[in-house]
């Protein structure tokens, strides 16, 4: 049977572009669909634009700290958002038009429109013209969670947070995670009052104890306030446009903007999957096998709408995987164990491997090592910030199980560290390595 394409995609995001790039690479007949804009969650509403806005953010304290390094900063200094903003929207249509050149530089067509299953082989595009494939690929990730609560539709998500016309002078932010904790020190670095609400007694669920207090401490010293045990009862919009928030364990609160970081959903609703024999998970995941393959053998996903880990690189990994296993002759499947991380918050926390809890309960006895410090820029800035390195290792062997770190420029020193954690190293090959002085990453191989 003659189809019109080899492979369609649908969606352009991370994990969707990969495949449809690769694929095309590999002389394959592509086409890939996108509703939206090509690049997906991380380049057009989240980690891109987000990470630029924790780069503005971190100049409050580098112009505070600044005067104590020689520099005359007046101290009362301007912010504009609207310029800020302005500019990270450039970048993004920068790197939107790379991404669709770079689909179309490797024969890849590109459609703007959104695609459904309408068939094993088959999408219909939303003109209603049909397209055959011999496979399709779904990777059209996820959306923000919003709770259901009575006056849900005042509050926003972080898909909206960019287009906010000015810094609201207060916000509750609503979860926990990483991109509740993010967009917390981004607000309140701009000057904002912010209120950060949790159903839970705890920040950063899944990272290391020591380190998730360290950032709830350091947060709470730079003014953010936590209301722990929380739920919502109601948000009302008030005359003046204040929105008072009734939540259940605590007095209401007032505040000019809610927004709602409580996690993500897979973006399968509405894709006709059902009529090609695919059930989906509770939350609505598309079960696939260890090759991205869903129950209808001609059909697999990829990337957050597979729910299995939601960071970007992961879903950049299973689209190369399914290319190079399909398309190049390269059977690969992506391994999930040893998969870095990082939190953008004030100060950034970045990990990798077992935290000292999870490793206690899978081994028994661990040895725990740890650098608790003030970065020299801290001290000379006058500001008590501290610094906290942990090592997690296997007793016997002294293989690291996990290193967890919370201070400046946390991911960046990880990264390396992670390739070692990935190989199986020891205590004993960092205690091995000379260290490079005067950095902070040089504690990763001095603690004893």
């Amino acid at each position: 049977m003659a189809f019109d394409y080899d492979l369609f995609v649908i969606g352009a995001g991370s994990g969707g572009v990969r495949a449809a790039r690769v694929a095309g690479a590999y002389g394959t007949r592509v086409a890939i669909a996108e509703e939206y804009r090509v690049g997906g969650t991380c380049v057009i509403r989240g980690c891109v634009p987000k990470k630029l806005l924790v780069y503005g953010a971190h100049f409050a304290e580098d112009l505070r700290d600044a005067r104590e390094f020689g520099w005359d900063v007046p101290k009362d200094v301007a912010f504009d958002w609207q310029r800020l903003t302005a500019n990270v929207f450039k970048e993004v249509d920068r790197i939107n038009g790379a991404y669709t050149n770079t689909l179309e530089s490797n024969n890849v067509t590109v459609i703007g429109e959104r695609a459904t299953v309408s068939g094993p082989n088959e999408v219909t595009l939303a003109s209603g013209r049909t397209i055959t494939a011999e496979r399709i690929l779904i990777a059209v990730g996820a959306r923000p969670h919003v709770p259901d609560c009575p006056g849900a539709e005042h509050g926003i998500t972080s898909n909206e947070a960019f287009h906010l016309p000015a810094v609201p002078r207060r916000i509750l932010i609503a979860g926990a995670g990483y991109i509740a904790n993010e967009f917390a020190g981004i607000f309140n670095e701009f000057g904002a009052e912010v209120t950060l609400m949790n159903r839970s007694d705890m920040i950063l669920r899944g990272y290391d104890e020591q380190i998730r207090d360290r950032l709830l401490q350091i947060s709470m010293m730079k003014g953010i306030q936590f209301r722990f045990n929380a739920s919502f009862r109601g948000i009302e919009k008030l005359a003046d446009g204040t929105l008072r928030v009734s939540m259940s364990g605590h007095p209401d609160i007032d505040v000019d903007c809610v927004m709602f970081a409580t996690g993500r959903v897979p973006n399968s609703a509405g894709l006709g999957l059902d009529a090609v024999g695919i059930t989906l998970a509770e939350n609505g995941a598309i079960p696939v096998d260890e090759d991205n393959r869903t129950a209808c053998p001609s059909i697999y996903a990829v990337g957050d709408v597979t729910d299995r880990v939601q960071l970007t690189p992961v879903a950049i990994r299973e689209g190369q995987a399914f290319a190079d296993s399909v398309y190049g002759n390269k059977p690969t499947r992506v391994d999930y164990d040893c998969i870095p991380s990082a939190v953008f918050s004030h100060p950034p926390i970045a990990a990798v491997g077992l935290t000292e809890g999870q490793a206690k309960l899978k081994y028994g006895t661990v040895k725990v090592y740890a650098s608790d410090f003030r970065a020299m820029k801290n001290v000379l800035a006058g500001r008590n910030e501290r610094a906290l390195y942990k090592m997690v290792c296997e007793a016997e062997s002294g293989r690291i199980l996990g290193i967890h770190i919370i201070g400046p420029d946390a991911p960046e020193i990880l990264q390396a560290a992670a390739v070692a954690v990935k190989a199986g190293l020891t205590k004993a090959d960092f205690d091995a390595t000379v260290a490079i002085h005067p950095t902070m990453a040089e504690e990763l191989v001095l603690m004893r």
